[in-house]
């Protein structure tokens, strides 16, 4: 589908928005103040991002498949992009992070003690900011970073497992959290499961995004939870499954079965010592070691969902396996006479792969019911509202049915759910969004997970909707800043992915996981005429920082800095002098960032795809800009490329560093704008030079008016290439570099660019994935930091020590100290020192996306799942 179309869409269904919110759209195209806003109404910027994620390459194809139209969704995007620069120009051998992980270990480490900025609690609800661009009053309140593992006991114990930032336990059913993983190489969750003997069991890699993203180091079990940590001695079995992703854990008698991204393997439960036995992998050839390992799609030929396990007897099993996106492979399996064979037959559950994509289990206590969600390819490709199959119920007990469709899309869409406008619909991201609970004592009673939590109390005869997406466009909704979502109760953040049922002295609740954390309610909890609970609590009390930052921007306020970020699905954080709670000042998904180093509410923000908003006071307001778009104080300002979709989802956006009102932003085009937050439209870029078609900035950086772009295009396995443009802000002398050809600057994805402000023909460049010990794919070299002093005609591998993990970010410290952001932290190497060191102490073990030194000369490093945290640079020898 064209750039074009896909453009035109998102606009109307931000217009069928602010339609049903009241607002003509006049006022919606007027509240935009630039003239070329794509979103409309940004203070419900997220209803537009519904349909934004429908842009782009397809989420549900392969990667190299020709774009999908709207069957793509934003997040999968995210998702397979941050997977490419980890593994272009082809796929990653399993052990590569364990033995980077290795490596790292065996540094030393420099004086100095990391401090977690964010360790607060995160208001996306805060009344100060309820400018146009903003999500607040939307209802979600509390969040963090998104859980995708949850395990909870009968005494009050909860488990929270983060995205990329490890496993944390609360005592008091939710809150108060402490970190329990953090002596772990992988910080990637999975699944979470307690045990009959009351242990954790801890899967490390998350597997709902994409076949590649976030990468485990197996399964590790914690024999008291109550008390303990993880370490590296708890895991289970060898390095079988390192490298990999892990969707479910099951048990069945003696053995615990394992869903992964490279089939289904099992293990004994009564001792942790052996190998895992691959039990099942639909196409063995192109597993690690096959004959077909090289072949680009070779990650998603092996992708296993879930596990079913017949309560009458254990050995008798159902596997749930398939691609997301539809493969011959795709449908249930159980293992017969003859091995493992395709079931049939099953009842309303459709047993055809077009029609058995992702899967989700869950059992009753009693035995008695078996209950499925099943995501369809076919209908994700061909059905524009949603990719929903059904949920199932098999009376019988057995998981094999006969099973009985007991609700689709639209009777859930019908049932209170936020999402009943065309294009966005329940199930929409089925592939991404989902969970189900039984609770234990009833087996008609179902807590299930989409986009939005549903349950139902008789078996699946009716539904209600006690989490929906958010407040937006229910009649009870205002944007009065006297009250958290007008008279609308709290609800959930959006995007579910973990539940569990625990309770505490005597009383049970369920607890769910989503793109904002986590959020608890009493199992039989209470509701409005809707069908919307109105008891949830937000367990995101700041104890938790899993929050997943692209970036960091620091500016001198008042007595202190304002500190910001960019964050997957929780938008733009701002943390002020004095605050006790940080504010949410931009919604949706939040990328790249510029903070004015001398004035810190002087911030430009990107949403995704080069979207970007300016504002000039922390984008403060009290929602009077609904009556009176002339008091809105965010501008969009989205250069072109923006509305082509020709730039990456989270793309480079930097300023100058000598000249902080110039701006260099990089799609297919390298874009400047001169006037600093005084931009007020997105005309007012001007086009510096042209990438080439089908090519996207990966990193850009500036000096003096000298600008470098670094791009790649394509940039999924399947012909990747990159390079990096030079020129002049100004428009002249743009030229392409010539990278050596014998391999000096390796063919994987250039990250990050740092300038130095004395000679700007001295450049330091960051190369993400792994070295081609690891990566099998053409021109994937070795090294990740590589040197120029001569503009870009000659390179040198400056690695030296460095292990061989991700490189993400790249700063140059005063005095020629150099420090880089990776996939497993920072490190250092100052111009007296031998080699590499780890910097400092205290700070996870977890991807850092961005570097940045702030005006208070402290340093600043933005986690994609623990937060921002910072250091004393003069500390780092």
């Amino acid at each position: 589908m064209a750039a074009t179309s896909r453009h035109r869409r998102r606009t109307a269904a931000v217009l069928i928005t602010t339609a049903a919110l009241g607002l003509t759209i006049t006022q919606a195209q007027a509240a935009g103040r630039g003239g070329g806003d794509p979103f409309g109404v940004r203070a419900l910027r997220h209803q537009a991002r519904l349909n934004e994620q429908h842009q782009g390459r397809s989420a549900f194809a392969k990667d190299g498949d020709d774009d999908g139209g709207n069957e793509g969704e934003g997040i999968a995007e995210q998702a397979d992009q941050y997977a490419e620069a980890r593994t272009s120009p082809g796929i990653v051998a399993p052990g590569a992070y364990g033995a980077a992980y290795d490596a790292l270990r065996n540094l030393p480490h420099t004086k100095g003690s990391w401090q977690d900025v964010t360790r607060l609690p995160y208001d996306s609800d805060d009344p100060r900011y309820r400018d146009v661009n903003s999500n607040s009053s939307g209802g979600s309140g509390r969040v963090t970073g998104r859980v995708t593992g949850l395990a909870a006991d009968n005494r009050g114990y909860v488990y929270a497992g983060s995205a990329n930032g490890g496993v944390f336990r609360s005592r008091t059913g939710g809150g108060h959290w402490t970190e329990i993983s953090d002596g772990l190489p992988a910080l990637s969750t999975g699944d979470l499961q307690l045990d009959g003997r009351g242990r954790l069991w801890y899967a490390t890699g998350e597997a709902n995004t994409s076949a590649t993203s976030f990468l485990g180091t197996g399964v590790y079990v914690l024999d008291d939870p109550r008390h303990g940590s993880f370490s590296r001695r708890d895991r289970v079995g060898g390095d079988e499954l390192e490298s990999t992703s892990i969707h479910a854990l099951r048990f069945a008698g003696d053995k615990v079965w394992a869903a992964t991204t490279r089939g289904v393997w099992s293990h004994s439960t009564k001792t942790l010592k052996g190998a895992w036995r691959l039990e099942f992998a639909p196409n063995p050839d192109y597993l690690p070691g096959g004959s077909k390992a090289a072949d680009p799609n070779a990650a998603y030929k092996n992708i296993a969902n879930d596990i079913a396990v017949d309560p009458k007897n254990p050995d008798h099993v159902v596997l749930a396996v398939g691609w997301r996106g539809g493969d011959t492979y795709n449908g249930f399996y159980t293992k017969g006479k003859d091995g493992w064979q395709r079931l049939t037959g099953l009842g309303d559950l459709p047993a055809n792969s077009e029609d058995v994509g992702n899967v989700t289990f869950a059992r009753s206590a009693d035995g008695s019911r078996y209950y499925a969600i099943d995501q369809s390819p076919q209908q994700t490709a061909e059905n524009p509202d949603s990719g929903l199959e059904g949920i199932f119920v098999s009376k019988s007990g057995s998981p094999t049915g006969p099973w009985t469709r007991i609700a689709d899309y639209k009777q859930l869409r019908d049932s209170g759910s936020a999402l009943t406008g065309a294009g966005y619909q329940p199930g929409i991201q089925a592939w991404y969004n989902q969970f189900l609970a039984v609770d234990p004592k009833n087996p008609d009673h179902v807590y299930a997970g989409l986009e939005e939590v549903f349950e139902t109390k008789d078996g699946g005869t009716s539904w209600t909707v006690p989490g929906p997406y958010w407040n937006f466009g229910f009649k009870c909704w205002s944007i009065d800043p006297a009250k958290q979502s007008g008279d609308c109760p709290a609800t959930v953040h959006a995007d579910q992915h973990a539940v569990t049922i625990g309770s505490d002295h005597g009383k049970p609740y369920v607890v769910v996981g989503d793109d904002g954390g986590a959020y608890r309610r009493p199992l039989n909890g209470s509701a409005n005429a809707e069908g919307h609970a109105t008891d949830w609590t937000s367990l995101n009390d700041g104890t938790m920082d899993a929050l997943q930052y692209y970036s960091v921007g620091v500016g001198t306020d008042g007595r202190g800095v304002a500190v910001t970020g960019g964050l997957q699905d929780n938008g733009q954080s701002v943390l002020r002098p004095g605050d006790r709670v940080m504010g949410s000042d931009f919604g949706g998904d939040g990328g790249d960032t510029i903070t004015d180093p001398a004035a810190g509410c002087n911030t430009a923000q990107e949403y995704v795809y080069l979207a970007v908003s300016v504002t000039q006071n922390c984008a403060v307001n009290d929602g009077s800009w609904t009556t009176d778009p002339s008091k809105a104080t965010t501008y969009s300002v989205a250069p072109p490329d923006s509305a082509t979709s020709e730039a990456r989802f989270i793309a480079p956006l930097n300023a100058d560093i000598k000249d902080k009102n110039t701006w260099v932003a990089g799609g297919r085009h390298v874009w400047i704008n001169t006037k600093g937050w005084a931009i007020r439209s997105g005309s007012e870029w001007s086009g510096a030079y042209d990438l080439g078609a089908g090519n996207t900035a990966t990193a850009v950086a500036a000096s003096g008016g000298k600008v470098y772009a670094a791009w790649c295009g394509p940039c999924n396995n399947q012909g990747f290439t990159r390079g990096i443009a030079v020129g002049n802000a100004d428009g002249t002398g743009w030229h392409q570099l010539t990278l050596p050809v014998d391999g000096t600057v390796p063919n994987r994805y250039l990250s990050g660019l740092a300038i130095d402000p004395a000679d700007a023909n001295h450049v330091l460049l960051a190369v993400n994935g792994f070295s081609r010990k690891w990566t099998e794919g053409p021109g994937a070299g070795v090294g990740h930091l590589f040197e120029t002093r001569d503009g870009g005609v000659t390179w040198k591998d400056v690695s030296g020590n460095l292990p061989d993990v991700p490189a993400n970010s790249v700063a140059l410290l005063k005095g020629g100290t150099i420090v880089l952001g990776t996939d497993l932290g920072v490190l250092v190497r100052t111009p007296k020192s031998a080699g590499w060191k780890v910097a400092g102490d205290n700070l996870p073990t977890t991807a850092v996306m961005q570097l940045r030194t702030g005006p208070d000369g402290l340093l600043y490093a933005a986690t994609h799942g623990r937060g921002i945290w910072a250091i004393d640079p003069r500390r780092l020898r």
